[in-house]
């Protein structure tokens, strides 16, 4: 049962980590108000909860944002786009974010990742920023704009440093075919490299240690932690567990840089993601050092529980679609 005070904003709360974060969320029976695009996708998505509120919407509409803002003692930031669309959107939703926190001095939880650092082996907080794309340059910003806020007092910020995410309802184009792949028997696809290690983070424990720094009601304005999640030893190895769990046989997929590169010629999409090829190429490793001194009792699921986990909910999704 909840014993705090907490109302929460979410946007992006449908999302990959945002899923999960409203399920844990909920969990403890804290208020929520989920600001969605479509009201009955949602519905549909999480079913009835006593103390979740959805209202449909869209997070460019700043006063819509504001008005709920009122309301709120934490904003979730999960707010995305294609990469494509990027740029401009991303900077006018988080304005909106920042003006509607202010209201009521709200702290924003802001998912980061490791797009400002470009290449390197490991990101520490004291890493500094280096980025070598567009993106890049765009994550800077916004997180310049989020701790200039919070340093102005209008806002506290936690920023969650995460690697790539996995779990329920992880559904982009990186994660949810592996898994659908190998429930049906078919190839599990990856990009460029699936042969050397990865670092990875199941959505429902990022969720947790989201909900456990809330309860620290942080003293400091704007305070950045990594997550480190789990390193597996390559996608290839990974994907064998996947399909050895949902009782198939692993059958294998690489998509290589210069097919990305090719495709880009014609799609912004597929160029926007050969310009982050470097992600999948090397090994870049988040250092979470100061998270777990900070929480020393983070949540880690085993990976075959987790692995039965996600493969449970992608069979539920099958069954409704069929």
């Amino acid at each position: 049962m909840a014993t705090n005070t907490f109302r929460f904003l979410k946007l992006g709360g449908t999302g990959s980590i945002g899923y999960a974060f409203t399920h844990e969320l909920l969990r403890h029976q804290e208020q929520v108000t989920l600001l969605v695009r479509n009201k009955q996708k949602a519905a549909n998505l999480f079913g009835q909860w006593p103390t979740l509120q959805l209202i449909e919407g869209d997070a460019q509409d700043g006063e819509l944002l504001k008005k709920l803002g009122a309301e709120a003692t934490h904003i979730f930031h999960g707010v995305n786009y294609p990469y494509e669309k990027w740029q401009n959107n991303m900077e006018r939703v988080t304005q909106n974010v920042i003006e509607a926190a202010a209201i009521n001095k709200a702290t924003i939880f802001f998912p980061g990742n490791i797009y400002n650092f470009g290449l390197v082996d490991t990101i520490t907080e004291g890493t500094a920023p280096k980025p070598t794309t567009k993106k890049g340059t765009i994550r800077i910003k916004l997180e310049q704009m989020l701790q200039q806020a919070a340093q102005q007092g209008k806002c506290r910020v936690i920023n969650l440093r995460m690697p790539d995410f996995w779990g329920p309802n992880v559904m982009n184009e990186g994660i949810a075919p592996i898994f659908k792949g190998a429930l049906n028997g078919e190839p599990m696809p990856w990009l460029y490299r699936n042969d050397i290690p990865h670092q990875l983070v199941y959505t429902p424990d990022a969720a947790y240690a989201y909900y456990e720094l809330a309860k620290l009601q942080p003293k400091e304005p704007y305070t950045e932690y990594n997550y480190v999640g789990e390193v597996v030893p390559s996608i290839k190895q990974w994907q064998a567990q996947i399909a050895a769990e949902a009782g198939t046989k692993p059958k294998h997929k690489v998509y290589p840089g210069w097919l990305f590169k090719l495709m880009g010629l014609f799609s912004p999409g597929m160029r926007e993601i050969s310009e982050v090829g470097y992600l999948w190429q090397n090994t870049i490793l988040l250092n979470d050092d100061k998270l777990r001194q900070t929480l020393p009792n983070l949540r880690h699921t085993p990976m075959q529980q987790a692995i039965a986990e996600t493969l449970e909910w992608h069979r539920g999704v099958r069954e409704l679609k069929s």
